[in-house]
């Protein structure tokens, strides 16, 4: 069974911890866990991360989590993600209002799960309200509001609400 992202995201800083005390640390004031007034910096893959590789401020981690339903992509937290219908690649997010008050857009900055290879692109779109709402190959992503960590209770809710279902292969080893 994989890890949950929150059990990744301790491993990380429990090893940047072990880091710093190897090294001497720092008697500097900035630290990882306060970063908050620091901007992120593309990685690599191009996307933005914090002090040490964790996620910088804004940051929204994407991972891949096995559900009733197989293979989906969630955010960090658990909480399954959701494509909508009325809503087209590219184009300006369609769920707002009462509709948003059920389907909470999934906002930040992007970043995939440091187990995760994505098959698609992780990306944005401006909202209405100038928010950056978090894309999957160009479709905005939703939660559904109140769902617990990996239920897929929203898939195929008026036949307009959808789960993205990914392969086993996107999740890749730790080590």
């Amino acid at each position: 069974m994989r890890k949950s992202g929150w059990a990744v995201a301790a491993a990380g800083i429990s090893s940047l911890v072990l880091l710093l005390t190897a090294c001497g640390g720092s008697s500097s004031s900035s630290s990882a866990a306060g970063n908050s007034g620091s901007t992120s910096t593309p990685t690599a893959a191009g996307q933005p991360s914090g002090a040490a590789g964790l996620p910088g401020k804004g940051s929204t981690v994407l991972i891949v989590e096995h559900s009733n339903l197989g293979w989906v992509l969630a955010e960090a937290s658990g909480l399954v993600v959701y494509t909508y219908g009325g809503d087209t690649k590219g184009g300006s997010p369609t769920c707002t209002g009462s509709c948003a008050a059920i389907w909470p857009a999934v906002t930040g900055a992007p970043l995939p799960g440091p187990a995760d290879t994505l098959p698609g692109q992780l990306g944005t779109v401006t909202m209405a309200n100038g928010a950056k709402q978090i894309t999957y190959n160009g479709m905005p992503l939703y939660t559904f509001k109140g769902a617990k960590a990996l239920s897929t209770k929203g898939n195929g809710v008026d036949g307009k609400w959808h789960v993205i279902k990914l392969p086993a292969s996107a999740i890749t080893s730790l080590g």
